[in-house]
């Protein structure tokens, strides 16, 4: 492998020391029209191989914009179909640094293929081995749909360039005016992007995600030895009702909660943490955002929005298909009443519905602030299938809020009436002790010994199997 290639320095920096192994370094173009001449691309553009990240095998492409921009031809895309072969054969993910400046034009109808086939090859791969990509460049056209097919988005924040069609070539747009193929667009208009930052932050967090995940869909949710205490306590967990990326952080292994697609609807919160060792998969309403010091950045409405349900549908899909459990907190209290939400929140919001109900890993939900209407039967609920419930005990849960139910009940009534029928509702019907009284929760908990009841959970769970109807797949 070249040395000094940034195609090859960017592997380096990806990979442990010393374990790239390259493969098919001698490929070159067959193509010879329009100038064009095989000893003109070396590696074809693309440089293929495998090696390690913390001891797990992965293999990776890496294409080179040095030669003939990175585009993408006939044999360049032979080498990442016969990738995918191996990494398929030896239960590997797959992970490709992308900076290309597209189809390779010389190659016409060869080329048009090449991303067929590359395509295929990734549908086939979904959710049997963890495909990501990282865009360090420009990744444009029929290119965009690379990462769109693969599980997760990492992007270079002032050099990757993510489009299907440049900002120029939209009605209305310049680029000056909206840079629609930036990482801050993709990542917090769009939701394509999971993680953005600069070169190394990228490449470093790559490797932190990989020590979250299971090679493969047949191995399980990761297990590595856990030093952290299995029956920490921790009094600041109720105080994060509002922002649970920071309750979770709390309740991880040491701390350490990795959040993807933190920029995008931040009314849900979804990632990967590990408890007592086991990789889980979180899912989490929010409607605070905290800063650096602590202090709320930005207030939000505790509801499902369109972009929220299908963030968290898609990242429960993910957890299903390789086996990791699936960990919810519920703070929710209707769904997002705004036009443009309303446009496609029914069927995002079944769509998340469809997700918990479908997904056959274990799945545990902790109550902590309300949980009203059917928007936390989405979230879930014992109703649509998850195994255990715990609330903490000022949770609120039933169809509304108290006052609401009161003046709807009691329509015409003095303030007085309101009020005192209002404190009955939220006694007799809106507790986490009317809801337990009716199996809906199976423990009523203190917020502060989360941990331990949520690992007791999951390690009880850990047999779990659960038929379901023969069929080729779903519909929602």
């Amino acid at each position: 492998m070249s040395t000094t290639s940034k195609a090859s320095q960017r592997i380096t920096a990806l990979l442990d020391d010393n374990s790239f192994v390259e493969i098919g370094a001698l490929v070159t173009a067959r193509a010879t029209d329009f100038n064009m001449k095989p000893n003109e691309t070396p590696s074809d553009g693309c440089i293929t191989g495998y090696g390690v990240i913390g001891g797990k095998p992965v293999y990776v492409y890496s294409q080179d914009a040095s030669v003939m921009n990175g585009t993408v031809g006939e044999m360049h895309a032979r080498k990442i179909t016969g990738l995918y072969d191996l990494a398929m054969k030896t239960g590997s993910p797959v992970i490709g640094l992308v900076d290309s400046a597209g189809l390779r034009l010389q190659e016409a109808a060869d080329a048009l293929n090449a991303f067929g086939a590359i395509y295929a090859k990734q549908a086939v791969a979904s959710g049997v081995i963890p495909q990501i990509t990282a865009v360090l460049g420009s990744c444009g056209g029929g290119l965009a749909l690379f990462p769109g097919m693969t599980d997760f988005t990492f992007m270079e924040e002032k050099n990757g360039k993510l489009f299907v069609n440049a900002p120029n070539a939209l009605d209305g747009n310049v680029v000056t005016k909206c840079d629609s193929a930036s990482a801050a667009f993709q990542t917090e208009e769009c939701g394509t992007v999971d993680v953005a930052g600069d070169e190394a932050a990228v490449l470093s967090r790559i490797r932190d995600l990989i020590a979250f995940l299971p090679s493969n869909s047949e191995e399980g949710s990761d297990m590595v030895e856990c030093a952290d205490d299995l029956n920490r306590v921790n009094e600041e967990l109720a105080n994060c009702v509002g922002d649970t990326s920071v309750a979770l952080s709390i309740l991880a292994d040491d701390n350490d909660f990795f959040e993807v697609k933190a920029g995008y609807a931040k009314d849900m919160v979804t990632g990967f943490l590990k408890l007592d060792g086991v990789t889980v998969g979180a899912v989490a309403n929010r409607s605070e955002v905290c800063d650096a010091d602590g202090n709320v950045s930005e207030k939000l409405e505790p509801t499902l929005s369109k972009q929220g349900c299908e963030k968290a549908a898609d990242f429960v899909n993910f957890c299903d298909a390789f086996g990791i459990p699936v960990l919810t907190l519920t703070n929710v209290k209707g769904y997002k009443a705004t036009m443009c939400s309303e446009k496609g929140i029914a069927k995002a919001a079944a769509k998340l519905t469809y997700a918990f109900a479908n997904a056959t890993v274990p799945k545990v939900n902790v109550i902590i602030g309300k949980a009203l209407g059917t928007a936390a039967i989405v979230m879930n609920s014992k109703a649509i299938g998850a195994d255990l419930t715990f609330a903490w005990p000022e949770a609120q849960i039933g169809t509304m809020e108290s006052k609401l139910a009161a003046k709807i009940m009691y329509d015409g009534q003095g303030a007085d009436v309101i009020n005192e029928k209002a404190a009955e509702y939220e006694a007799l019907q809106l507790s986490a002790g009317s809801a337990a009284k009716r199996g809906y929760v199976d423990s009523i908990v203190e917020a502060a010994e989360t941990r331990k009841y949520v690992i007791g959970a999951f390690e009880m769970l850990f047999t779990k199997s659960e038929d379901r109807p023969a069929k080729k797949h779903g519909t929602v």
